[in-house]
């Protein structure tokens, strides 16, 4: 059976080029993560919304049994694992005409133009899918302007967005630099 909306049109890209292409910056003022997230991160957000649906569903069997307080004690574990899988999706770096904003897990840093002295790729040890082994890889290295302590490491070529993909942090890693290039 064909599935027409897995092939390419005639005028634009491969379906397989067309995940790996960065997304376009026309409007300027809103934020945007100037790449795609990878198959790890959406693969790990959508692991964690069956794990909700399983929590949502022993909520409905546990409320219809008469046990209410459990039930609710459900349907909240399921509210925090959908609120970290939604979480986990936003992890990146995101950039738009006023600054730099590094979306992590627990907290956002963002920053104007202003005050990013330097952005550029360097070589160094990078956590391999956030775990704690290293291997030597490439990083998006984010210096602040004024103390210049560079942000915490966020994006990498061994991150959950470009494992096994480096043509494609490289073409993040461009975009960011860019980016970083007209608005200062």
């Amino acid at each position: 059976m064909p599935l027409p909306f897995l092939t390419a049109d005639e005028g634009h890209a491969g379906a397989a080029d067309a995940s790996d292409m960065p997304l376009p910056h026309d409007a300027r003022e809103r934020w945007r993560r100037p790449y795609r997230p990878g198959p790890w991160r959406v693969a790990g957000g959508a692991m964690l919304l069956l794990l909700a649906s399983y929590l949502l569903f022993s909520a409905l069997i546990i409320a219809l049994a008469g046990a209410v307080p459990g039930a609710a004690v459900c349907a909240g574990a399921a509210v925090l694992v959908i609120a970290l899988a939604l979480r986990l999706l936003r992890v990146g770096m995101w950039v738009c005409a006023y600054g730099l904003r590094q979306v992590g897990l627990l907290r956002t840093v963002t920053l104007s133009w202003g005050q990013v002295a330097a952005v550029r790729t360097v070589q160094q040890p990078v956590r391999w899918l956030g775990m704690p082994r290293t291997v030597q890889g490439q990083a998006l290295a984010v210096v602040r302007a004024g103390d210049g302590q560079p942000l915490r490491t966020l994006l990498t070529d061994h991150n959950a967005d470009f494992l096994a993909r480096p043509e494609a942090f490289d073409r993040a890693a461009d975009v960011i630099e860019s980016w970083a290039a007209e608005s200062r």
